[in-house]
C-alpha cells in the first residue's frame, strides 16, 4: 500500500481498519436500504413516519459525533471503536422489535447514538496511522473501501430480505460483533494518536470545536459535498422516479456511480495528493453545481440522470477523501478525533435533512427549481472555498499539521 519507495510507508494495521468499514458498511447498507419497506409494509407505519425517524437518527448522530470523537482523543480509539461495534451488534436488530411510530422513534434515537463510531473514528484511526504526507491517499482507499461495501452490501440484501427480515437482522448483528472481535484481537500495540492535552476535558473540546472560526468558515462552505451524497443518494432516484424512468435504470446509473468511485478514486488520490486538500475542493464544488444543472435543464430525463451522475462523480473522486482530510489538517495537536467528528456532524445533518428540504422546494415551485436552487447555493459555497483556500492552508500551517496544504 505504499505508493513508490521514496514515499513513506502506510501502517499495515490500515488494512484491518478499511476491511472493518468495508465489512460494517456492506451488512449496515444490506439492512437498512431495505427498513423502509419492513416497516411500510410489515409494521403499517406511515412513508412520512418513516422520514421523520431517519432524520430523528441522522440528528442524533450528529449531535454525537463531536462527543464521541473527543473521547477517543482523551481515551483512545480502540476502546471507543469496539465498544462502538459490540453496541451496533445489539442495537441493530431490535428493529424487529418495531411495531409502530412511538418504538421506531426510539429504535432511530437508539440506533443514532450508537451509530455515532463507525464513521467517525474509523477515519480518525486511519488519519493516526498514516504518515502525514499519505492521509489523503490513506482516505482515498478507506472511502474506496466504504464504497465497495455500499454497492456489494444492498445486491445480497435485497435477496435476504425476501428470505426474511430475521436472517438479515442475524447476519447483520454477526458482522458488526466479527469486526469488533477483530478490532480487539489485531489492533494491538501503540498507535501513533496524539492525545489531547492534559487539562482539557472531551466536552471542553467538542465546544471548542464548534467555536473554532476556520472549521466553522470551512463548514459553511464545505458542507455542499455531504448534502450532494444525500442529494445523489436519495434525492435522484425519486426525481427519476417521477420523470418516468424505471427503477432498474435508475439504479443501474447510480450503482456505475460506485464502480467508477471503486476504480478511481485511489489512482486520482494518487496523483492529487501532492497538492493538498484544498486546490482542488473549490472546483469540486463546482461540478455539482453544473451536474444539479443537468437535472433541472436536460429535457430528456435519461439524459439527465446520466449527465448529472457523470459530473457528481467527477467531483466525488475528489471529495471523497480531499475533505476529510482537509479537516484533519485544520484540527489542531491531540483533537483530530473531536475534529472529525464535528466534520461527520455537518454531514449525518445536512444528509438527514436533504430528503426534507428537497420535498419542501419540490412543492413549493418544482423539480427544476428546487435542483437550480441547489445549484445557486453549491456553486456560492465553491467560489468561497476557492477565495478562502489560503486561509484554510495558513490555518494547518500554524496549527502543525502540515507545512505544504494547498
Amino acid at each position: 500500500m505504499a505508493n513508490g519507495g521514496a514515499q513513506e510507508r502506510l501502517d499495515p494495521r490500515i488494512r484491518l481498519v478499511v476491511g472493518g468499514s468495508f465489512l460494517t458498511v456492506a451488512v449496515r447498507m444490506g439492512l437498512v436500504s431495505f427498513l423502509s419497506v419492513y416497516f411500510v409494509r410489515e409494521a403499517g407505519i406511515a412513508l412520512t413516519t418513516v422520514g421523520i425517524a431517519f432524520l430523528v437518527e441522522n440528528l442524533a448522530r450528529g449531535a454525537l459525533a463531536p462527543w464521541v470523537g473527543a473521547l477517543s482523543d482523551r481515551f483512545g480509539r480502540r476502546p471507543v471503536i469496539i465498544i462502538g461495534m459490540f453496541m451496533n451488534a445489539a442495537v441493530l436488530p431490535c428493529f424487529l422489535l418495531v411495531q409502530g411510530p412511538a418504538s421506531l422513534m426510539l429504535w432511530s434515537l437508539v440506533m443514532g447514538i450508537v451509530g455515532t463510531t463507525q464513521w467517525t473514528i474509523a477515519t480518525a484511526l486511519v488519519l493516526d496511522l498514516a504518515p502525514a504526507s499519505r492521509r489523503q491517499y490513506a482516505l482515498a482507499i478507506h472511502y474506496t473501501l466504504v464504497n465497495l461495501g455500499y454497492s456489494l452490501g444492498i445486491i445480497p440484501g435485497g435477496f435476504l430480505a425476501e428470505k426474511g427480515y430475521g436472517v438479515l437482522a442475524a447476519i447483520t448483528s454477526a458482522g458488526y460483533f466479527t469486526v469488533g472481535l477483530l478490532y480487539w484481537a489485531i489492533l494491538r500495540g501503540p498507535l501513533p494518536q496524539e492525545r489531547m492535552a492534559q487539562g482539557t476535558s472531551p466536552m471542553q473540546a467538542a465546544l471548542g470545536v464548534l467555536s473554532d472560526r476556520v472549521f466553522l468558515g470551512f463548514a459553511a462552505c464545505g458542507f455542499v459535498f455531504p448534502l450532494s451524497i444525500g442529494l445523489f443518494s436519495f434525492v435522484s432516484a425519486i426525481h427519476g422516479a417521477d420523470r418516468g424512468l424505471t427503477e432498474s435504470f435508475v439504479g443501474m446509473v447510480l450503482g456505475a456511480n460506485g464502480i467508477i468511485v471503486a476504480l478511481l478514486t485511489v489512482p486520482v488520490a494518487k496523483r492529487i495528493e501532492g497538492a493538498g486538500p484544498y486546490r482542488l475542493l473549490g472546483p469540486a464544488a463546482l461540478l455539482l453545481a453544473g451536474s444539479y444543472v443537468c437535472y433541472a435543464l436536460i429535457g430528456d430525463a435519461a439524459t439527465s440522470l446520466v449527465a448529472g451522475m457523470l459530473m457528481f462523480t467527477l467531483a466525488d473522486l475528489i471529495f471523497g477523501a480531499a475533505a476529510p482530510t482537509a479537516i484533519s489538517h485544520l484540527a489542531p495537536a491531540g483533537l483530530r478525533g473531536t475534529y472529525q467528528g464535528a466534520w461527520s456532524m455537518v454531514g449525518s445533518v445536512v444528509i438527514g435533512s436533504s430528503l426534507y428540504v428537497s420535498g419542501l422546494l419540490k412543492g413549493m415551485y418544482s423539480w427544476s427549481a428546487a435542483w437550480l436552487v441547489f445549484a445557486a447555493v453549491t456553486a456560492a459555497a465553491g467560489i468561497g472555498l476557492i477565495a478562502a483556500r489560503e486561509i484554510f492552508r495558513s490555518a494547518s500551517i500554524a496549527r502543525g499539521a502540515t507545512t505544504s496544504a494547498s
